[in-house]
């Protein structure tokens, strides 16, 4: 199964944008699959659901950072590098999408109430976010080629 099927797998199965997206590539960056998960659980929904950066999008950035990003006594150029395939990353996305920003990739959706839950499901946004959430993997899996 490719990283991206996975992710929407994920997704799909309840977790949330950003979990699904560092779920996706756990093995390939060494970690722990329930740590990846824990990791990104308060990512989904813009940010604890308040709409701001899509989760597929802070996951994608958690991947970036876990792949390239400048550990313990490092080198500090690993740390511009992260920030060039970040900034490349965010670029593609928004080139896709105009935004990065979850409530406008949602249709401005609040999903921290009940009215907004409901239309979230009715309006089958669900499909949605699970394209966000396989492109974005799929521009990930580019930029680390």
């Amino acid at each position: 199964m490719k990283k991206e099927e996975i992710a929407v797998k994920q997704f799909k199965s309840g977790y949330n944008c950003a979990q699904s997206m560092i779920y996706s590539f756990a093995e390939e960056l060494g970690i722990d699959k329930s740590i990846a998960l824990k990791l990104a659980s308060g990512f989904g929904g813009g940010l604890g659901l308040t709409g701001n950066v899509c989760g597929a999008v802070t996951g994608g950035v958690l991947i970036l950072g876990l792949m390239f990003g400048r550990g313990e006594n490092e080198d500090k150029l690993k740390q511009q590098k992260t920030y060039q395939y970040v900034r490349d990353f965010i670029e593609k996305f928004k080139v896709k999408y105009g935004t990065i920003e979850c409530k406008n990739l949602i249709d401005n959706i609040n999903l921290l109430t009940e009215e907004g839950n409901k239309r979230f499901r009715e309006s089958k946004m669900i499909d949605k976010c699970c394209e966000y959430v396989e492109n974005a993997n799929k521009i990930i899996q580019e930029i680390i080629k």
